[in-house]
């Protein structure tokens, strides 16, 4: 199945990316090509591929999928040059970031512009589908914009205290990144004409893989390859994320292993020795345990929620059941 799935995020990558390419179209070249830079390096395009299972699941034909999945892919790109300014992240997907090519008044246009082209993509589904449920798929999409925004806020508040707790990571997660993947699977199921109640199943199935999938990222992030990252190891560490791992690592360790952890945390200048240090003493603590546990609960809630929609494409139901299993598999 797994094979199945990836062929299939693959069609739907061939399918997408021409729409975006035709959106993407400008006299600007420098800023379209700025824009188009994260894009063309590539992507896993899961966000556009959770809207068109979710389309199909309640009938809807794939073809008109693609639009609202360009969208959400367009709005996802804009999120992801604005936060490598932030965080001063050079490098994403194994390329150096818009802003180190561009410089960051560039960047900070091409974020601009993603923002807008996202509901120009989302337009060219007037006509072609109710007005009234084109209506609710741009509230969706204004709703998921507004929302990952408090959510990069709270990340940046989080990097200057020490005491926070799983219970705001779990809120700030959901914000930044499990809302896009909600705001995904519900546009693509409200096209579709989906019931009240199954978009609210829906909606339960992507919110808690995303925040399974989140909490799978930031353990990536401390045990992972840089290759497979495609940035900096330990640039979690560097930039002082407040991590599952780190809230857990900090109420359970020794009082000197704190110090450790809070000497390194955040520190730009720290040395990968340092880093190495830390994350040893985060994975002895028991935390990569903890969050695998964590993460499994949700992914459990997530796939229970699929259960119960009332699916009329089998094989999409299938396909996201997958999807689920395959982004939010254990790393370890």
């Amino acid at each position: 199945m797994v094979d199945e799935l990836l062929r299939y995020a693959s069609v739907i990558a061939e399918r997408v990316n021409p729409i975006i390419d035709e959106v993407m179209r400008g006299e600007e070249r420098k800023l379209y090509n700025a824009s188009l830079h994260l894009l063309k390096a590539g992507g896993k395009r899961l966000r556009p591929l959770l809207t068109v299972l979710s389309a199909r699941l309640f009938g809807l034909d794939e073809g008109l999928a693609l639009y609202p999945a360009a969208s959400v892919e367009l709005l996802h790109n804009f999120t992801l040059i604005h936060d490598d300014i932030m965080d001063r992240d050079e490098f994403r997907r194994g390329v150096p970031t818009v802003h180190k090519i561009y410089g960051e008044a560039m960047a900070i246009l091409a974020g601009d512009l993603l923002f807008a082209k996202s509901y120009e993509a989302m337009l060219r589904l007037w006509g072609r589908v109710p007005d009234n449920l084109l209506v609710k798929a741009l509230r969706e999409l204004t709703w998921a914009a507004v929302t990952v925004a408090e959510g990069q806020s709270l990340d940046m508040e989080f990097g200057s205290r020490d005491d926070v707790r799983m219970e705001e990571y779990l809120t700030m997660i959901f914000k930044k990144t499990a809302a896009l993947f909600k705001a995904s699977a519900y546009i693509g199921s409200v096209i579709a004409g989906a019931n009240d109640d199954d978009l609210v199943r829906i909606c339960e199935f992507a919110k808690s893989v995303g925040i399974a999938f989140q909490i799978r990222d930031d353990e990536l992030g401390l045990i992972g390859d840089e290759k497979v990252l495609g940035k900096p190891v330990f640039s979690d560490l560097r930039e002082g994320k407040k991590t599952l791992l780190i809230i857990y690592a900090l109420n359970n360790v020794s009082s000197s292993e704190r110090e450790v952890i809070l000497k390194y945390l955040g520190k730009s200048n720290a040395s990968e020795d340092d880093l190495r240090r830390v994350a040893k003493i985060v994975v002895d603590s028991g935390a990569l345990e903890f969050s695998n546990r964590v993460a499994e609960d949700y992914l459990k809630k997530g796939l229970t929620a699929l259960d119960g929609v009332n699916a009329k494409d089998l094989e999409a139901k299938k396909l996201l059941m997958e999807f689920a299993l395959f982004l939010t598999k254990r790393l370890y």
